[in-house]
C-alpha cells in the first residue's frame, strides 16, 4: 500500500513549498521515530536490569571470593546508588533541556565500562584457594591423616603477606559506582521523552511496556547468574578432579566474572541506537485534544506550547542554575508528591533489602545451591512481577483510571500482597545438624558451642576451618579432624574418611560435604515458591498505576526533575542503606564464620535459620507496615485536593481562566482539523479537573 502511493507522495513533495515540507515532514515520520526510541529505551532498560540483577545473583559468590561479610556486600551493592546520587539531580534537570537521547547513549557507555571494571579483579587476584584439610593428589590414592597428633598450630600460608595488601573488592565497588553514574539518565530522561511525545491515552501503555521490559531483564540476569554459578571460578586453569567441593557447598565460588563480561557487552550495544535519534519530536496538533483535565488545568500556570519543548530552546546554564532551587522548592511544596516520596522511600527500603538477599535466603534457609536459587528467581519469581506490571498498565488503560482510581488500586494490591506475605513466617525450616554448633556430638538436638569432645581431643584440630564431612549417623562435622577421622583414601569428591571416632555407628566413616537430610525443608519449599509468585504478582499489579500517579501529580515542566529527584531520594535513603543494614542484621544470625588466610573473620558458612527467617521477613514486612500509615494519609490529602478543585470549578461556573483557556484551545483545534483527521474529543467534565 505504501509503495503504491509513492508516486502521489513524490508529486506532492515536488509541488509543496519549503515551509510546508518543514512542517509536515516531521509529522509524517514522528510516530516511527517515537517507536524507534521506545525500542531503544526498552533495550537499554533490559541491559541495565540484566546487569543489575546479575549483581544481585552474585552476592554470595563475591562474599566467598573476597572473604567479606554480608554488610560489606551491602556497601558494594549500595555503591550503585552512590553513583546515581552524584549526578542524578543535575542530569534530570539540565538533561531535560539538552539532547536527551545522546545523554542516554553516554550513560550506557559508562554502564558498560563499569561492568567490565567489576570483572577485572578475577584477572589480577590469582587462583581461588578455599579452606580444606584434605591433602589430596590425583595421582595418589593415599592421603595424609586428617587427625594430626601433637603437630601444633597449622603454619601460615606463604602468600599471607601478599594477600593482606589486596582489597580487590574495591574494584567491584568502583565499577558499581560507575554503573550507577551511567544508569542515571536512562529512567528520568527516557520516561519524560516518551510522555512528552506520546498521545495521552498511549503514554501509560508505553511506559508500562518499558517497565515490563525492565522486569524481563532480571529474568535473563538471574538465569545468567544460575549458569555462571555452576561453573567453577577458575575453570580452565585447575584440574576439576582435584576440587573437593560442589556448587552446594558454602565454599563454592562460581565463574562470577564471566557474567559481567557478557552483561557489559550487551550494555555497550544498547548505546548505539540513541546516537541516531533526534533531540525532540514535534507536537501533533491533535494531541492537544487528548489532554486529560488533570493536566490541562495547569495551562494557566504554564502555557502548554511555551513549556512543552524547552529542550528546543537555547540552554543558558547560568539561568538554569539560578532557577534550580526555586523549582525544587516548588516541587517539594506539592503535598501529594511529598507524601508519595516518603511512602516510596519506606517501601523501597523493604523491597531492595528483600530482593538483594532473597537468593541468599533461599540458599541458607532451604538448603538450595546458589545456581538453583538464581534459576528459581529468574524463571518463577521475576516473570510474575513482569506480568503483574504489564497487567497493571493494561488495567489502567482499559478502565481509564483517574488519579484517585490509580491510587486506590495501588494501595489495594499492596495491602493484599502484604497480608499474604505474613504466611511466609509459617514456612520455616529447622537448622542443619552440625556437631558442635546446632547439635551436641552425641546427636541431641540442642545448640552446642563446644567444638571439642572426648572423641576428638586426641587430634590437634584447627577450630576455625570449615571443611564439612557427613558421618554415617547423618550428622555433619565441621572438619574430618573434628569428626575424629584418622585415615582416608581417594581424592577430591571421592575422598572417604575412615576410623572416625565421633561417628559411633556403622563403619565409622564419613564422606565429603554436608549431610542433606532436611526433609521438612524440601516439603515446604514448593509452597514457599508458590506463595512467592502469587504475592509478587499481586504487589506488582499496582506498580504501573503508582508510577503514573507520580507523573500526573506534578506540573508538566517539572516532570523530568520530579522523576529524577524521586529516583535520587529513594536510592539515597533506600538503595544505599537498605542492603547495608539488612546485611548487618543477617550477619548477627551467623553461627560459624570462615577464616581468611592471614587470620580474621571471612564469609559466614552457616546461619541460624530460625533467627535468619525472623530477621529477614520481620524487617521486610515491618517496613511495609509503617508505610501503610502514610499511604492512608496520602489518600486523604489527594482526595481533599480533588474536592477543593471541584468546588473551585463549580464556583467559577466553568468560566474561570483555566476553563476558558481550555475551551479556546479546543475551539482552535476544531478549526484546524476536520473530522477525518482528528479524533472526536470527549465533552469537558469539570468534575475531573483538578490541580495537583
Amino acid at each position: 500500500r505504501f509503495l503504491s502511493q509513492l508516486p502521489i507522495m513524490q508529486c506532492s513533495l515536488r509541488n509543496a513549498s519549503p515551509l510546508h515540507l518543514s512542517i509536515s515532514s516531521p509529522f509524517l515520520f514522528s510516530p516511527t521515530i517515537l517507536n524507534m526510541f521506545l525500542v531503544a529505551l526498552s533495550f537499554a532498560y533490559f541491559a541495565k536490569a540484566l546487569s543489575g540483577s546479575y549483581m544481585k545473583s552474585t552476592i554470595t559468590q563475591l562474599e566467598r571470593r573476597f572473604d567479606i561479610p554480608s554488610y560489606l556486600i551491602g556497601v558494594i551493592d549500595g555503591s550503585f546508588e552512590i553513583g546515581n546520587l552524584l549526578v542524578i539531580a543535575f542530569v534530570s534537570y539540565f538533561g531535560a533541556k539538552l539532547h536527551r537521547p545522546k545523554i542516554i547513549a553516554i550513560g550506557c557507555l559508562l554502564m558498560s565500562l563499569g561492568t567490565f571494571l567489576i570483572a577485572l579483579p578475577h584477572f589480577i587476584i590469582g587462583r581461588y584457594k578455599f579452606e580444606t584439610s584434605i591433602r589430596s593428589s590425583v595421582n595418589s590414592s593415599s592421603n595424609l591423616s586428617p587427625c594430626p597428633v601433637g603437630s601444633g598450630v597449622l603454619a601460615t600460608a606463604p602468600s599471607c603477606e601478599h594477600e593482606s595488601r589486596l582489597s580487590m573488592w574495591i574494584y567491584v565497588f568502583l565499577g558499581n559506582i560507575l554503573r550507577g553514574i551511567g544508569e542515571t539518565p536512562v529512567q528520568p530522561l527516557g520516561i519524560s521523552y516518551i510522555d512528552d511525545h506520546a498521545l495521552e491515552e498511549n503514554a501509560a501503555f508505553y511506559i508500562g511496556c518499558v517497565q515490563t521490559i525492565s522486569v524481563i531483564g532480571p529474568v535473563f540476569g538471574y538465569l545468567l547468574g544460575s549458569i555462571c554459578a555452576k561453573i567453577y571460578v577458575d575453570i580452565g586453569f585447575v584440574n576439576m578432579e582435584s576440587i573437593s567441593i560442589t556448587p552446594g557447598d558454602a565454599r563454592w565460588v562460581g565463574a562470577w566474572w564471566l557474567g559481567y563480561l557478557i552483561a557489559g557487552l550487551i550494555t555497550l550495544l544498547s548505546a548505539v541506537p540513541f546516537w541516531f535519534l533526534p533531540k525532540s519530536l514535534p507536537l501533533p496538533e491533535r494531541r492537544l485534544a487528548k489532554y486529560s483535565p488533570e493536566r490541562t488545568s495547569f495551562i494557566k500556570d504554564s502555557p502548554l506550547l511555551e513549556h512543552k519543548y524547552q529542550a528546543d530552546e537555547p540552554a543558558n546554564f547560568l539561568e538554569m542554575a539560578k532557577d534550580f532551587l526555586p523549582t525544587l522548592r516548588s516541587l517539594l511544596g506539592n503535598p501529594v508528591y511529598f507524601l508519595y516520596l516518603c511512602i516510596t522511600i519506606i517501601q523501597f527500603n523493604s523491597l531492595i533489602g528483600m530482593v538483594t538477599y532473597k537468593p541468599k535466603y533461599i540458599e541458607q534457609h532451604y538448603g538450595q545451591s546458589a545456581s538453583k536459587a538464581n534459576f528459581l528467581m529468574g524463571v518463577i519469581n521475576i516473570p510474575a512481577v513482569a506480568l503483574g506490571m504489564f497487567s497493571g498498565g493494561v488495567i489502567m488503560k482499559k478502565f481509564k483510571l483517574s488519579i484517585m482510581g490509580a491510587a486506590k488500586f495501588a494501595l489495594g494490591t499492596s495491602l493484599l500482597g502484604y497480608f499474604l506475605s505474613l504466611f511466609f513466617f509459617t514456612m520455616g525450616c529447622e537448622n542443619a545438624s552440625v556437631a558442635g554448633i546446632t547439635r551436641s556430638y552425641n546427636g541431641l538436638y540442642k545448640e552446642d558451642k563446644y567444638l571439642l569432645a572426648s572423641c576428638n581431643t586426641i587430634c590437634d584440630c584447627p577450630r576455625r576451618n570449615w571443611d564439612p564431612v557427613c558421618g554415617e549417623n547423618g550428622l555433619t562435622y565441621i572438619s574430618p579432624c573434628l569428626a575424629g577421622c584418622r585415615t582416608s583414601h581417594g581424592s577430591g569428591m571421592d575422598t572417604v574418611f575412615e576410623q572416625c571416632s565421633c561417628v559411633a555407628v556403622g563403619n565409622h566413616t564419613a564422606s565429603v560435604g554436608q549431610c542433606n537430610n532436611r526433609d521438612s525443608c524440601h516439603r515446604v519449599f514448593p509452597y514457599f515458591l508458590a506463595l512467592s509468585v502469587i504475592t509478587s504478582f499481586i504487589i506488582s499489579l499496582g506498580g504501573t498505576p503508582g508510577y503514573m500517579l507520580l507523573i500526573r501529580c506534578i506540573r508538566p515542566q517539572l516532570k523530568s526533575l520530579a522523576l529524577g529527584f524521586h529516583t535520587l531520594t529513594t536510592r539515597t535513603l533506600a538503595g544505599i542503606p537498605a542492603p547495608i543494614y539488612f546485611g548487618a542484621i543477617i550477619d548477627t544470625t551467623c553461627l560459624k564464620w570462615g577464616q581468611k588466610k592471614c587470620g580474621g573473620r571471612g564469609a559466614c558458612r552457616i546461619y541460624n535459620t530460625t533467627a535468619y527467617r525472623i530477621a529477614y521477613l520481620g524487617l521486610t514486612l515491618g517496613l511495609r507496615t509503617a508505610s501503610f500509615f502514610l499511604c492512608f494519609l496520602g489518600l486523604v490529602v489527594l482526595r481533599r485536593h480533588v474536592q477543593r478543585q471541584e468546588r473551585n470549578t463549580l464556583a467559577n461556573g466553568g468560566t474561570g481562566a483555566a476553563a476558558g483557556e481550555l475551551q479556546a484551545l479546543r475551539k482552535e483545534e476544531n478549526n484546524s482539523c476536520n473530522s477525518d483527521q482528528c479524533p472526536q474529543t470527549a465533552d469537558y467534565d469539570p468534575e475531573r479537573e483538578t490541580r495537583l
